[in-house]
């Protein structure tokens, strides 16, 4: 069930700049959505107008059944926002911040709830601690919890593991799959291709401003995968013999081993007959290996088909 409907959506400036054309888009209730796209392509604009920090210039949003331009209030309350950039009181605590942002929400007040939520993130020894004493990773985390403090039902984090370690960006994924696990749904941006091959159910890719793919992650790998097989040959080749022309083999600069590229959604990987040919041409090989296409190069080649 959607939780979250884009429909025709169109952004356009004063100045003629179309940041948005024509979005449709359905986020379902408790997954985990990831939206890739290079700079400038439109993910902080879509995230904006779905939030309603933006006014859109054509089309409908829907967020929980309530239409974001028409029932701002009741639509905004179901989500929680972590933008990008640092936003917070360098001198308040995580405790006092998050309890303001849940009253800012016309919430009563939950110490409780304001004290899982720190919990959950790792920052309750760090409660009552100014912000600006916190390390990075720390305020991206009070970030968190100032956008928890009011129970969405909805969690978008643009960028969240932006200039984070790796050990943090990890540690981020587990307070993000914590979350879904508790029910939350989660739409995040992100340039870490990694990021979302670890975590995200589905995948959408944005680029100039247009949606270009939304695919379940696992099925978009399946899809758009490419898988190579690298032979490590026995003896060195100096060039490709031309009876293997057909397998449009790579010869590597070492002339050590040759790579056969084959699509995993082809019906016959081609495999067979390659080994049959190799055997004809008198070539042998000590070991070999198969690897999958990564998630960043089939989103390379995606923006650039583009």
């Amino acid at each position: 069930m959607s939780i979250i409907s884009v429909s025709n959506l169109t952004k356009t400036y004063a100045s003629g700049f179309t940041a948005l054309k024509n979005i449709n888009l359905d986020i379902q209730r408790g997954e985990i959505f990831a939206l890739l796209g290079p700079n400038g392509a439109g993910k902080t604009t879509l995230i904006s107008v779905i939030c309603g920090l933006a006014v859109q210039t054509e089309g409908t949003v829907t967020v929980g059944g309530f239409d974001i331009s028409k029932n701002y209030r009741e639509a905004r309350s179901l989500i929680g926002l972590v933008p990008q950039e640092l936003h917070t009181d360098a001198w308040e605590s995580p405790f006092a911040t998050a309890t303001f942002s849940r009253g800012l929400f016309g919430k009563p007040k939950n110490s409780a709830h304001i004290e899982k939520v720190l919990r959950e993130l790792s920052l309750w020894d760090k409660k009552n601690s100014q912000i600006i004493t916190l390390s990075g990773g720390m305020k991206r985390r009070v970030m968190i919890a100032k956008a928890l403090a009011h129970e969405p039902q909805i969690l978008f984090l643009d960028e969240p593991t932006a200039g984070v370690d790796v050990e943090l960006r990890k540690a981020m994924w587990d307070v993000v799959r914590g979350l879904r696990d508790a029910g939350v749904t989660i739409i995040l941006t992100t340039h870490y291709i990694e990021e979302a091959e670890e975590m995200a159910d589905r995948v959408g890719v944005i680029n100039k401003g247009e949606i270009v793919l939304i695919e379940d992650k696992k099925k978009l790998m399946q899809k758009l995968g490419k898988k190579q097989l690298k032979l490590h040959l026995q003896n060195k080749l100096t060039s490709i013999p031309s009876s293997l022309a057909a397998h449009h083999l790579e010869l590597s600069q070492e002339g050590d081993e040759l790579v056969y590229t084959y699509d995993t959604k082809g019906d016959r990987t081609g495999i067979t007959s390659l080994m049959n040919d190799l055997t004809a041409a008198g070539i042998t090989f000590n070991d070999l290996n198969t690897t999958q296409s990564s998630l960043e190069e089939i989103f390379v080649s995606l923006v650039h088909q583009s």
